[in-house]
């Protein structure tokens, strides 16, 4: 569905600026800058994000991760009671939001997806996402950040002249985001529970 759409959309790109005056050349041109500038844009991310992951698995071969989730294994107990404190489940959960936390998203989205694996593992009902799913969903879906490695990449990658000047609102509007999702995830549980 997807790929008609992009060629849906290409086509009425194309169309419209044959239909106002723009040459093929120009128009060839154009789409050739654009296509490199994709390409720059992809290979500073790939860069980027694999800097970071690598820099999480050294983390994580190191202890470090699994330190930092058991610092914080008390409060992911809080917000997923129904995960046990040894579970597959909420290690998984621990490295997502790590992740998640440094900014990483596309490091993030492999972690997340294995969590919701393990949880959908022991989902009594496979049709319906636990509460502890659906807790996981609003904190990514908030996405609480210390440090926008990605964004800072692009800013990086933009030709920023201060490409850290958007850490303080990031984090700021994070935080209101995230507490925001808690707070609805919670209300919506206690009124639309089964």
């Amino acid at each position: 569905m997807m790929n008609i759409v992009w060629a849906v959309l290409m086509i009425i790109g194309v169309g419209y600026g044959l239909l106002n005056g723009q040459e093929a050349t120009a128009l060839g041109n154009t789409l050739t800058k654009s296509g490199e500038q994709a390409i720059a844009l992809t290979m500073g991310l790939v860069g980027i994000v694999a800097f970071w992951s690598g820099l999480n698995r050294i983390a994580e071969k190191a202890g470090l991760v699994r330190s930092l989730g058991h610092l914080l294994r008390p409060l992911f107990q809080f917000m997923f009671p129904s995960l046990k404190e040894h579970d597959a489940a909420l290690s998984a959960v621990v490295m997502n939001v790590c992740a998640t936390l440094l900014g990483l998203g596309n490091a993030a989205t492999p972690l997340g997806l294995e969590a919701m694996r393990q949880m959908q593992s022991r989902n009594p009902q496979p049709d319906t996402a636990t509460d502890a799913m659906c807790t996981l969903l609003a904190l990514n879906t908030t996405g609480l950040t210390i440090f926008p490695a990605t964004v800072i990449g692009l800013r990086i990658a933009a030709k920023s002249a201060n490409p850290t000047a958007i850490v303080a609102s990031t984090l700021l509007a994070s935080i209101i985001a995230t507490i925001t999702g808690l707070v609805v995830d919670r209300v919506l549980r206690r009124r639309w529970r089964p």
